[in-house]
């Protein structure tokens, strides 16, 4: 049942995201083949464009499934994170890899189990959304700033080199992760800044395979915000 789940959520894939997904792989490909031709590839050395390959992948395919509320987006993510970390400690980009290594992996899990719990009752690879109150988004906003000038001030300590813009994506990560977690559609309005965030990072430190990753989860976080609304609003007998 798992396998068809599985065959069912490739077969929900748009035309664009086929095509998303064809630009990923192929920058990453290329990528890959020019680090072991050469040696390194944009300063990585030819080890780590095999892990920015499977990263790169993994990274986007997850992310298709997730602006889905699609449970098989764990698979994916499970191996993304792990082979992402890699890449972050190796460049000592702290603040994100901690957020990789101590918080989305364990999450990765507990946000597995518990979306399968609460499946959608007619399609059966899908999760239930739900959406915050006001007060519950001004909260949130809230602890993210708070939390942000915490990490800036330990990063600082640790010689991040983009000190700012790693703080503010560990903060809002954490928050846009414990939303999906619990089936929230506003973990879509997180996501949008952190990509953003993400994007900026990427273009200071320039890496074209983390770019186009990074530009593709900008572009499905819209998308993504817009399914999970309407998701809530077709289904909210069964969301409730």
């Amino acid at each position: 049942m798992r396998m068809e789940n599985l065959r069912k959520s490739f077969k929900e894939l748009t035309w664009y995201e086929y095509l998303m997904g064809i630009v990923m792989i192929v920058i990453a490909a290329k990528a890959m083949i020019e680090g072991f031709a050469t040696g390194s590839s944009n300063g990585n050395p030819a080890w780590l464009t095999v892990i920015n390959f499977i990263s790169a992948v993994c990274g986007v395919i997850c992310i298709f499934f997730t602006a889905k509320a699609n449970i098989s987006n764990f698979i994916f993510a499970s191996v993304n994170t792990i082979v992402y970390a890699i890449y972050l400690v190796y460049w000592h980009i702290w603040g994100t890899a901690a957020l990789e290594i101590f918080f989305y992996i364990p999450t990765n899990f507990i946000s597995w189990y518990h979306w399968a719990k609460h499946r959608d009752e007619m399609i059966s690879q899908k999760t239930k959304a739900k959406r915050l109150t006001v007060l519950q988004n001004v909260v949130c906003t809230m602890i993210v700033v708070c939390s942000a000038v915490l990490y800036h001030m330990i990063l600082v300590r640790f010689g991040g080199e983009v000190a700012w813009l790693d703080a503010f994506t560990l903060s809002i990560g954490i928050i846009a992760t414990i939303l999906e977690m619990f089936r929230y559609a506003e973990q879509y309005v997180w996501w949008l800044i952190t990509d953003i965030v993400a994007v900026a990072m990427y273009i200071v430190h320039f890496d074209p395979v983390y770019l186009t990753k990074k530009s593709i989860y900008l572009i499905m976080a819209v998308i993504g915000l817009y399914n999970w609304i309407k998701l809530n609003k077709e289904r909210n007998i069964e969301n409730d």
